[in-house]
């Protein structure tokens, strides 16, 4: 079910592996995705594959590869930029926030029993709105979409021990950090170069990356590079030496050593899986 007001587009879409289709997900590619994952659901995310512990949410962004593998009863929704993304929001909630810019983790919201049930409702409510067709039917959606971001918010600021007021300049140097690999990881690729960018040291730059990840920032670099690199090789026909050449590696046979070294496979061998 989607709806359309002049450019701005909004969907939801149940999720699940008998009642998806993929033509559907491939159409949806470029918009912004919020999915509900019920407990004991397994989904692949990109090249990686998830059980659910709890009922949890997922913040996606576009581009990113969805399949259900094992899930029922999930639920999909989806949105445009011209839908939501305007600069009147709250720089946390809005698309280029800590959810949706998140290099440290999957940015999956573990819910609990009280979560998961509020989260429900809203989709209930999305689900009610989606039925009607008055003037206010815009305005409802894009409330009701920004409340589940709201809270999701909150969520993750509890479970990972920043919600205190005293912490959100580290809240919003974090963010900060995760905004500047999503832009610069195909053209810088030392921690020096983001340390520059944040005017820190990159000793410092490490040491406030601990506050929330277990990588440290060479790791979170690589790892974007690497994601990248696995996309291109699975979903367009780019040859490797375009591939290199895109994420600014000069010498396609660096970047090979530097794929195998992380994936423990050539690129080649990588596609071929795929």
């Amino acid at each position: 079910m989607i709806k359309e007001f002049s450019y701005k587009q909004f969907g939801n879409v149940a999720f699940s592996k008998l009642e998806l289709e993929e033509k559907l997900l491939a159409s949806i590619n470029d918009h912004i995705k919020i999915l509900f994952i019920p407990k004991k659901a397994v989904i692949q995310v990109d090249f990686q594959e998830f059980k659910m512990e709890t009922d949890a949410l997922l913040f996606v962004n576009p581009k990113v590869i969805l399949k259900p593998c094992e899930t029922i009863e999930g639920q999909l929704i989806h949105f445009n930029k011209d839908f939501y993304c305007i600069e009147i929001h709250d720089q946390e909630v809005a698309c280029d926030g800590i959810l949706y810019n998140n290099v440290f983790e999957i940015p999956f919201i573990a819910l609990d029993e009280m979560q998961s049930k509020e989260i429900r409702e809203i989709i209930k409510e999305i689900q009610i709105e989606m039925e009607h067709a008055d003037t206010g039917t815009e305005e409802m959606l894009r409330t009701l979409l920004k409340l589940i971001i709201l809270k999701s918010t909150r969520i993750w600021k509890q479970q990972h021990q920043l919600a205190d007021n005293s912490q959100q300049s580290d809240v919003q140097f974090l963010r900060k950090f995760s905004k500047l690999v999503e832009q610069h990881y195909k053209t810088r690729h030392t921690v020096a170069d983001y340390a520059e960018l944040l005017f820190v040291t990159p000793k410092n730059l490490s040491k406030k990356i601990g506050l929330i990840s277990k990588s440290t920032p060479n790791d979170i670099i690589k790892d974007r590079i690497m994601l990248e690199s696995k996309r291109l090789l699975a979903h367009t026909t780019m040859t490797v030496k375009e591939i290199a050449y895109s994420l600014n590696y000069d010498d396609d046979a660096y970047f090979i050593r530097f794929f195998t070294r992380q994936a423990g496979l050539s690129p080649v061998s990588f596609r071929k899986q795929f």
